[in-house]
């Protein structure tokens, strides 16, 4: 995927790849690279008053560099700050006497300060939409019962029950914070509402305390009290009393949950529950970069069970998931399967089949926009139903893919060019600039590169034949994709050394002679070249360090 450029990269020079060192390089490896380029941009060397022009204008900016980088100060300012932090009037981000480390902290702190401030003004909004609707008219009709109704020849479906949720956090200090949330709730023509006020209060680096007071017309008053708290760096318990008042009396519960990581990747859980609904529950999960798997074991009142799930995540860039569970207890037996994928930046859809005795057959539908959930359970049949297993299987799939390849697709695709067309009328002028300065730098560099091709060519050494930087399109697929690539066969003929090729892990579009033919895009280097008369070829990404010769990319004839 493409990734999308920082105002940093716009407006600061890249100094390291100017001068194509490693952003860890030692003062002699920056004085080599220094005193090459000054041999190669030095205005004496150029009789012609354009090329002068050009060398001078070159010259000052890797003599800026260096000034900047061989400073451990200003080094350490430009590398925490970029180019705009070495600008600021008076220093007013740092004292110059600090060393880099003091700089380092500085800027830590700084960040806290801000991250802080950020916190005041964060409300963190959570919000839950359920819409439950009823289908069980498409597969298990009462025909007898309505054959003589008008209309009664198409499926009825209905939505029987509702819910919405919604709760903010109000960060009051960098310890306390105030959360506020309410639910309203329908099912069957019958609903009622909820509201809850929280505060919770960090009491130091190991736990922290909640206090929650809620009123619902359905129920009375909740008082509530949450706690947490590290007992060991590898153990925590979390405790919860609450309240309920109603008509019927005070109804006290209390659930205790103690945690241990077990390892890296698996936690195990121990759950006591008293009060309506009392259940002793055991559980471990182990969570991995590729899956995800919980076994389960409840006993309690009125519902005791078993349950093991998997989930597998694949290395996508759209994080597919798909999963299956079995639960089974008192009330019956439920299996489940599903899948879910990320369709946008902040959009993630799922869809599940649920088959159970006597529960029947339904479809859960969910969307996750941010911090916004979208659920929609839809009930299919209360018997078990090939037809509604097979449907409730293969419809959501067909309606994805269809949904996916004629709006989610090309939305996305439109998205994609309306930010790239953004950021190249953005940088437009800096990116001309950046051309004018590499084809300058090309001219500059003809001289050197014929002396370099001639010594090369005396010992069988390394030839550039060919060099191309920008974006490729090898995929069939993309056929419709521009390839913008610029030649530069000239300034990285000019980068060889003894034979021998460098490059380090930095944008190659700071190299001498380079610029950037294609913003916000994936770009490559694509290399052709010759070493003791044998062509060689490698293609690199734009971040990658490069070392040639290499006999890994030696040019099989045979073939």
């Amino acid at each position: 995927m493409a990734t999308a450029l920082n105002e940093e990269e716009l407006d600061n020079e890249d100094y390291y790849s100017l001068l194509n060192v490693r952003r860890e390089a030692s003062s002699e490896e920056l004085k080599a690279a220094y005193r090459r380029l000054c041999m190669l941009y030095h205005p004496d060397k150029h009789r012609d008053p354009e090329l002068k022009s050009q060398a001078e204008r070159l010259f000052n900016l890797v003599h800026q560099a260096y000034e900047v980088l061989s400073d451990p100060q200003t080094r350490a300012i430009y590398d925490i700050y970029g180019k705009r932090g070495l600008e600021m009037e008076g220093w007013e981000v740092v004292e110059r006497r600090r060393t880099p480390a003091e700089i380092r902290e500085e800027f830590e702190r700084l960040q806290r300060e801000r991250e802080e401030r950020r916190l005041q003004q964060r409300t963190n909004p959570k919000g839950t939409i359920s819409v439950g609707i009823d289908a069980t008219d498409l597969f298990d009709r009462y025909e007898e019962e309505y054959e003589d109704v008008s209309g009664s020849g198409f499926p009825q479906i209905e939505i029987n029950k509702m819910h919405i949720s919604q709760s903010i956090e109000a960060p009051l200090t960098a310890t306390d914070t105030a959360i506020l949330s309410g639910s309203l709730s329908t099912q069957n023509g019958n609903g009622g509402g909820s509201i809850n006020f929280a505060l919770r209060r960090v009491t130091s680096a190991k736990g922290w305390g909640e206090l929650e007071f809620g009123a619902g017309d359905l129920q009375g008053p909740l008082f509530g009290l949450k706690l947490f708290r590290n007992l060991t760096p590898r153990c925590f318990v979390t405790t919860n009393c609450a309240l309920q008042f109603s008509s019927r009396g005070i109804r006290p519960g209390l659930t205790t949950v103690l945690a241990r990581n077990l390892d890296k990747n698996t936690v195990g859980y121990l759950q006591w529950r008293w009060g309506i609904q009392s259940a002793m529950n055991t559980s471990i999960v182990r969570d991995t970069k590729t899956s995800h798997f919980t076994v389960a074991l409840q006993l309690g009142i009125p519902h005791s069970f078993a349950l093991i799930s998997y989930q597998h995540k694949f290395q996508d860039d759209d994080q597919t998931r798909v999963k299956g569970s079995l639960k089974a207890g008192f009330f019956g037996t439920v299996v489940e399967y599903g899948a879910e994928r990320k369709i946008s930046r902040h959009s993630v859809l799922g869809a599940a089949v649920s088959v159970g005795v006597p529960q029947g057959v339904s479809l859960k539908v969910k969307l996750n926009r941010a911090s916004q959930t979208y659920f929609f359970p839809i009930h299919l049949t209360d018997q078990l139903l090939p037809s509604a297993v097979f449907y409730a299987t293969v419809g959501p799939l067909v309606v994805y893919f269809a949904l996916h390849r004629l709006v989610i697709k090309p939305y996305l695709r439109a998205q994609k060019e309306k930010e790239l067309e953004k950021q190249r009328e953005s940088t437009a002028t800096d990116i001309l600039q950046k051309k004018q300065e590499a084809e300058a730098a090309v001219r500059l560099m003809q001289e050197s590169v014929r002396r370099i091709i001639e010594a090369e060519e005396s010992r069988m050494g390394l030839i550039i034949v060919n060099a191309w930087y920008g974006k490729f399109v090898n995929d069939k697929s993309k056929k419709s994709e521009k390839v913008k690539v610029i030649d530069v066969t000239v300034p990285l003929q000019c980068l060889v050394k003894d034979s021998k090729l460098i490059l380090t892990e930095a944008s190659k579009a700071g190299l001498p002679g380079f610029y950037d033919p294609c913003v916000g895009e994936e770009k490559n280097l694509k290399v052709l070249y010759q070493f003791r008369g044998v062509l060689h070829q490698v293609m690199a990404l734009d971040n990658e360090a490069l070392r040639i010769p290499k006999q890994s990319h030696r040019i099989d004839t045979d073939g």
